[in-house]
């Protein structure tokens, strides 16, 4: 596999750095959006980010991956293929994360965990949270698109580092003027 993936193109060239005045997944606002579907709706691509991330935590040796559901289950899936281990994610029941399906991790467990774009990175910190619960060792934290700087306590990999501006409901200045909100994120509690 080739490293020479130009992440920040791919994102152009696919539209999916949207401009306007969006909630985002965080609650936080913002006039731009990296819709993330854009790059995960092409296998191929997919096949590239998840190499260049499974290559970054290659020498940790994950014995599974483990991401958010919905938007990480393409991407841990794709992870764990590149690194020939399991795949599996978490989800919410009754608004708490849990694992479901069936889905094991214990102490002789080293859990990679995987997220496609990260804000506050709530969700990361509720799967590291399911993670730890189970006493797996994080071996670390592995992204496409950072937006904001995110310290989680472990081994951060970040495929591109996106500065974008985001805001509390009460400081959007967006809001201020009045414009109308889009919702497009995915994480609901």
């Amino acid at each position: 596999m080739s490293s020479a993936l130009d992440l920040a193109s791919e994102l152009r060239a696919r539209g999916a750095l949207v401009e306007g005045h969006f909630k985002l997944s965080s609650g936080r606002h913002s006039h731009q959006f990296v819709q993330k579907f854009r790059l995960l709706e092409d296998p191929k691509l997919v096949e590239l980010v998840a190499y260049e991330i499974a290559d970054a935590f290659r020498s940790a040796q994950p014995t599974v991956v483990v991401s958010a559901a919905v938007g990480g289950i393409i991407l841990g899936y794709e992870v764990a293929r590149s690194l020939s281990t399991r795949a599996i994610f978490v989800e919410k029941e009754n608004g708490i994360p849990v694992l479901r399906r069936g889905f094991e991790l214990g102490p002789k467990d080293r859990a990679l965990v995987v997220e496609d774009v990260v804000t506050t990175g709530l969700s990361v910190r509720e799967v590291l949270n399911v993670v730890r619960a189970r006493n797996a060792e994080l071996v670390g934290v592995g992204i496409i698109v950072q937006r904001e700087p995110t310290y989680f306590g472990v081994r951060t990999h970040s495929l591109l580092e996106l500065p974008l501006e985001s805001f509390a409901q009460h400081e959007c200045p967006q809001c201020a003027r009045g414009e109308p909100i889009t919702d497009p994120g995915s994480r609901r509690a």
